[in-house]
């Protein structure tokens, strides 16, 4: 499902993309036909269980990585504009681009979930009993009213695709606690399953296409004539910190 050296995820191609439209419809519906057990049965949980979830579902908030990210981003470029030296103010550029990418790779997946769930207006399940799980209701304000798709399993999806890019290794590392700050979702009565399986997607196709968008454009990674993309070596870091040794 995930190859972090494809263009896109899911086997999502140019060809493929009406059979990946309907499995991903596909998918929300299984999800919904399970929606009302599994989330009233994950509200039911111990309490230790529920403390867990409670603790750990704030990871999905976007605050604490756009606002360092956005404010690293700005010191590193404005130390490159000043800084003479060759070796400093490369890595400081490609520092710049490592933050703003994790900025934008998250942010913008963020933004379109946010505007999503507004348009589409789901009800959310504390609203169960009195509107069932399948009322619609187009609402910018109304918090109740925006269950479709998880904007917290959006950003921690899209988070975990912007660190496996930058460092594979941590691909199963980021995408289990990714998952679990998913399913959180659930416990802590947010969102139904299919919210959170919605914001997997989001996320996760939002992230390949902000690399992508960063690919096309030679920053930290490129295309290889074969289609595949590759992260480019921040090789001015590795020299700077390789001297400081």
């Amino acid at each position: 499902m995930i190859e972090l050296t494809s263009p896109y995820p899911f086997g999502l191609s140019r060809r493929t993309w009406p059979l990946f439209l309907v499995g991903m419809i596909g998918a929300l519906g299984l999800a919904m036909l399970v929606d009302v057990y599994l989330s009233t049965a994950a509200q039911a949980s111990p309490v230790g269980i529920l403390a867990f979830f409670e603790q750990l579902t704030d990871w999905g908030k976007s605050d604490w990585i756009l606002i360092p990210a956005l404010a690293m981003g700005v010191v590193s470029g404005l130390l490159a504009l000043v800084i003479p030296k060759r070796t400093p103010k490369l890595a400081l550029w490609q520092m710049t681009q490592v933050f703003g990418f994790m900025f934008i790779g998250v942010g913008l997946p963020g933004l379109v979930s946010a505007i999503m769930k507004r348009l589409i207006g789901r009800a959310r399940p504390e609203l169960l009993e009195t509107a069932g799980p399948f009322q619609f209701q187009t609402s910018i304000f109304d918090y109740a009213y925006q269950s479709f798709p998880s904007g917290h399993a959006t950003t921690i999806f899209a988070l975990a695709m912007v660190i496996a890019f930058l460092s594979p290794r941590w691909l199963p590392w980021v995408m289990g606690f990714a998952f679990m700050v998913g399913i959180s979702r659930i416990y802590v009565g947010a969102h139904y399953p299919s919210d959170v399986v919605g914001g997997l997607i989001v996320g996760i196709l939002g992230a390949y296409l902000v690399r992508n968008a960063f690919a096309s454009r030679g920053w930290l990674f490129r295309f290889h004539p074969d289609g595949q993309v590759a992260a480019r070596p921040l090789a001015a870091v590795q020299r700077l910190v390789g001297r400081r040794r």
